[in-house]
């Protein structure tokens, strides 16, 4: 079998109401890679707002000529592809584009084997904890109690909420009142999103710990990893990264600098599958677990099959099957009683044909 054509295209998926800083979409770059026997495998790239047109751009121009003629092996092609985009960088737009050509790759293996992605890949479980995601640090104090009551009713026991406001008592009365309606024994996780410097970062981990957060995602930025050996210095709370980190390599660095208690790559910024498993694995050499960032549909199915899992984000009214990306259901489901897959060959998802 041997690749005869990669063809692209791009969807915009409106969300239901606008993330912090303004986040109001999110573009998916659909790859679909073609055999000369027929067999096909789909893909995809996945970035907020930016950047949609310039992954498919690589996809088309410096990805597709160099797979035509070649064996489908997506290890073997990640390779070739990581190399010869190099020139570019190994992460951002490239690693994008690679992830897409590699998702494809691994469903058309799957198709081809007759194989779902989780038996390709190996199943270690068939259900992985979820925790109740918000993006909310906009929303005013009774919206984000709103969130919190509807995840809890779902049967939610744990829940990420956001901090990082410029006025730091806002996220310690915030952080309260959530940790109130939890309840003692909730898993409670507060995310930054890269909010903090060092010195803001100290303080509020001083201010926060004492209401037990499970974690403390991106207190500074992902890429400064002495920052973050100075911050650890400082807290006990353990530290969740990786949803802006780009390669095996800054995986590895964050792990040997002991600041990544949790690894949460992303399967897409990381480059692909192929990627994201050695990043599980090398987790797993530093008993790290991994808690896959966003993109549920695939995270649920990748999660079933690494090492050492944490949750999955079960965010709200985010999965591609809440946006409308998928042409039917996937069998992937997640909730409060943990996320499951039972898919057809491949990782099951079938986007809906992308707007003319």
């Amino acid at each position: 079998m041997r690749i005869a054509g990669v063809e692209t295209s791009v969807r915009r998926f409106p969300l239901h109401g606008t993330w912090d800083g303004g986040v109001s979409y999110h573009d998916l770059v659909l790859v679909t890679v073609t055999a000369d026997n027929g067999a096909r495998g789909s893909g995809f790239g996945w970035t907020p707002r930016v950047g949609g047109e310039a992954v498919r751009a690589v996809v088309e121009h410096d990805c597709a000529p160099v797979l035509e003629g070649r064996d489908p092996a997506p290890a073997s092609r990640w390779e070739q592809l990581y190399a010869h985009l190099h020139e570019a960088g190994p992460g951002g737009i490239s690693a994008m584009a690679l992830a897409a050509v590699d998702i494809a790759l691994w469903d058309l293996r799957g198709r081809a084997l007759g194989l779902s992605l989780v038996d390709l890949v190996g199943r270690r479980r068939d259900s992985v904890p979820c925790y109740g995601s918000g993006v909310n640090l906009d929303r005013g104090l009774e919206e984000l109690l709103d969130q919190v009551r509807r995840f809890t009713a779902a049967g939610h026991t744990a829940v990420k909420m956001k901090v990082g406001s410029t006025d730091l008592e806002r996220d310690v009365e915030r952080v309260a009142r959530v940790r109130e309606l939890l309840g003692p024994h909730g898993r409670l996780m507060i995310d930054a999103n890269q909010r903090w410097d060092l010195p803001c970062a100290i303080r509020a981990a001083g201010a926060l710990a004492r209401f037990d957060p499970y974690w403390i995602e991106e207190p500074l930025p992902a890429d400064d990893l002495e920052a973050h050996a100075r911050l650890r210095a400082a807290t006990a709370v353990p530290f969740a990264i990786g949803e802006n980190l780009r390669t095996v390599r800054s995986f590895r660095d964050a792990l040997v600098r002991g600041v990544c208690d949790v690894a949460q790559p992303n399967v897409v910024r990381v480059g692909g599958i192929t990627p994201f498993l050695r990043i599980a694995d090398l987790a797993a050499a530093f008993s790290v677990p991994v808690a896959p960032h966003l993109l549920p549909d695939l995270s649920v199915q990748l999660a079933q099959c690494v090492p050492a899992v944490s949750m999955v984000e079960d965010i709200e009214r985010a999965s591609f099957a809440d946006l409308g990306a998928l042409a039917r259901p996937s069998g992937v489901s997640m909730g409060a009683a943990g996320g499951t897959s039972d898919t057809p060959p491949g990782h099951g998802l079938v986007f809906a044909e992308p707007e003319r």
